[in-house]
């Protein structure tokens, strides 16, 4: 079994910052891409960034310049620093990963979501 456990969401005022964490832990082999997603209230949920365990990354349109994602591969470890934050960045952020597990099956794993909210 693979667990991905989130951290770091709260509420935090407009042009401010947060960083979110992202752990998997269990029986892992590999990780390969990591990547954070996000769920406004009544909106379908959206990539946010992404990145392969070889560093590339990729970014929304909407977070581009103000948002980073790294990562730590000998933690399994994903992480989003979120800088200039604006009201329409309030939602569940969500992290997945790509994760070939000990019995060399790979699946994509889906962590349960921190709550970021930016106040104007």
């Amino acid at each position: 079994q693979v667990q991905l456990v989130e951290s770091g969401g709260g509420l935090v005022q407009a042009g401010g910052s947060l960083r979110l964490s992202c752990a998997a832990s269990g029986s892992i082999f590999r990780v390969n891409a990591m990547g954070w997603y996000r769920q406004a209230p009544g909106k379908q949920r959206e990539l946010v960034t992404a990145i392969t365990n070889g560093g590339s990354t990729n970014y929304a349109a909407s977070v581009k310049g103000r948002f980073t994602i790294s990562r730590d591969n000998a933690k399994n470890t994903v992480y989003l620093q979120m800088n200039s934050l604006k009201p329409e960045d309030t939602a569940v952020y969500y992290c997945n990963a790509e994760v070939v597990d000990t019995r060399y099956s790979k699946l994509l794993y889906w962590g349960k979501g921190t709550l970021v909210t930016v106040s104007s």
